[in-house]
């Protein structure tokens, strides 16, 4: 038995020509390429509030924190990590909030990634 190839995917979306709202469309509807459009908000969080404020409510969403990018990694921390590589207080402040929207044991594994011991002390870069 010969197993068939996987459907081509479709084109990739121009994510740094979409504006915020296009971006969080493209996450929300589980877009094959939802997790560019992630990185492409955490990239502007720290110029764009906007930006910042889309990844903090899509990180509190069930669809990203069930979004495991390997492992127990989920979509939801590379929203986080991304409002704290942006080191504004808004995004900070943001960050710390949707961290403690996190369950309680993927705060606990996401400190462990981030190697600290409490959220305020992570500062990774993008």
């Amino acid at each position: 038995m010969t197993i068939p190839p996987p459907p081509a995917l479709p084109p990739e979306p121009p994510v740094r020509d979409m504006t915020v709202g296009e971006l969080r469309a493209l996450v929300e509807r589980r877009d094959v390429y939802r997790a560019k459009a992630v990185f492409e908000l955490a990239a502007r969080a720290a110029a764009d509030d906007g930006a910042a404020n889309a990844l903090a409510a899509l990180s509190r969403s069930e669809l990203l924190q069930n979004d495991r990018l390997h492992g127990y990694v989920s979509l939801a921390w590379a929203a986080i990590t991304g409002l704290l590589a942006a080191e504004t207080p808004h995004a900070r402040d943001t960050a710390y909030a949707a961290f403690a929207d996190l369950p309680p044991g993927d705060r606990e594994q996401f400190l462990t990634y981030l190697r600290v011991e409490a959220i305020e002390d992570a500062h990774p870069r993008l």
